[in-house]
Order: C-alpha cells, then structure tokens, then sequence
C-alpha cells in the first residue's frame, strides 16, 4: 500500500542490533527503507546486518556512543555521507540498572538518564538540519509503559522514559512547521534481553505479566515492527506528540 511505502527513505535506528530495535530496523527494510544500525558492539552490529542483507534490505552500521554528543553528530553526519540523506530516525538504545531507589549511586542514575533522555535529545537535534535540508523528517522515541507507571526497582528508568514523554511533545510542538513529525512508542512487556534478566530478578513477573496482559502473553520485539512502518511512512503524517503503548492491553488493565 503506498500509505507505507517507504522505498527511498533512510532510517537510522540507535541499539537497532538486537531487540525492539532490530526488529523495528527489519520492519522498515522491508517496507523499502535503506537502514542504519548504529551500536557500540561492532559483532552484534555485522550479524544484525547480515540478517537484514539476507532480506534483500540495504544496510549499513555504524559504531556509536549515545551519551557523547560529538559521537551522536558524527553518526548523523556519516549516516547522510553514506547514503545522501536521512528520513527516519529511531531512537531506541537504552539501559536500565534495578535498584530501590535509595541503593542508587549518583554515577548509576545519571548513565541511566544519559542513556536513555539525553541520547535522544542529542540525536534529534543532530537530525534537524538533515531533516530540513529534505523537508520533513520522522523521530520515534522509544518509551516504556513505565512512563505511565512507577517501578519500585526502576526509578531512574521510569523517570528517564516519562521524560521521553515529555521531549517527544515538545520537539513535535518545536519542529511541526518544519514537517517533522516526533512520536513516542511504549512497549510493554516484551521479550528481551532485558526482560529476560528482569524475570531473573524479579521470579514472579512472567506470571503477573501474563494475568493482566488482556492477550495473554508477553510480547515479541516483531509485534513493534507495524507501529515503526505506520509512524515512519505518509499514513502518519498527521500524526505527532503521541506516546501510543504497545503492549496487549497491560495498561488499561488497571
């Protein structure tokens, strides 16, 4: 469907070898799009491209340190060099560390909000001139469900993806006369690296999950691909400052 052609666009996706991230990166190579990976860990950004070329997707990875801004600068830069502009960027690398909230050190707070907020700032703002030099762009800020809800063992983390909330309304309201559109997407719970230590952690999680999902199950990073196509393509055009969650139900079950 032309709504959710993507062919000739270029996305760049941060933590997009592994995950939601990656998933998101297949979803949009297949609807057209030229993708970036971009990742610290150079092993896991050439197996995440290989899976993607045996897809037919053009892609290309790039080495990135999201809590250094000339770092994030010179991804954007070397993204627009390499394949002559940039239309999408998702901004999914993230971390947590859990903890109550007092056995937090200041150094473990503050990598956590550096990871997950300030990274997203520094990344979008790289975009903007790019963005403007093709009139219009696409942002996707990857929340959480905790931007709703409190986690107990997770303040820093909950506090860093409320914040995306908030900077995804305020660079939509920013940016709209320049047609670019800023989205946020609040996954669930979702089978992850990172959900997989959580259940770990915390033995009881993949049946309370399930109980209250209203589909009954944890969520697999493909179930994110579809909401990546619609918010990167025209079909959401008039779509931004959203934060739509994607999660089963979880958060309507009160």
């Amino acid at each position: 469907m032309k709504l959710f052609d993507l062919t000739g666009r270029v996305a760049l996706i941060t933590g997009g070898n592994g995950g939601i991230g990656f998933a998101m990166a297949k979803a949009l190579g297949e609807a057209g799009a030229k993708i970036v990976i971009a990742g610290r860990n150079q092993e896991k950004n050439n197996q995440s491209i290989t899976k993607l070329q045996l897809l037919n997707i053009d892609a290309t990875s790039l080495i990135v340190d999201v809590v250094d801004e000339v770092s994030c600068n010179k991804l954007i830069d070397d993204t627009v060099a390499h394949f002559g502009k940039l239309n999408i960027l998702v901004n999914n690398a993230g971390t947590n560390i859990r903890k109550r909230p007092e056995e937090y050190q200041l150094d473990e707070w503050k990598s956590i909000i550096d990871t997950n907020l300030v990274s997203m700032f520094t990344c979008s703002k790289a975009c903007f001139k790019h963005f403007k030099a093709v009139d219009s762009g696409k942002i996707i800020n990857i929340g959480s469900m905790h931007s709703l809800f409190g986690a107990p063992l997770g303040s820093a983390y909950s506090a860093s993806k409320g914040g995306v909330v908030q900077l995804t309304k305020s660079l939509a309201n920013a940016w709209a006369k320049d047609n670019i559109q800023v989205n946020a997407v609040l996954p669930g719970y979702i089978d992850t690296t990172l959900t997989r230590q959580a259940r770990i952690d915390i033995p009881e999680l993949q049946a309370r999950v399930e109980e209250r999902t209203p589909v009954g199950r944890w969520g697999q990073p493909d179930d994110l691909g579809g909401i990546a196509v619609f918010l990167s393509s025209e079909a959401s055009n008039y779509v931004s400052g959203t934060a739509i969650p994607v999660d089963g139900g979880y958060s309507i079950n009160g």
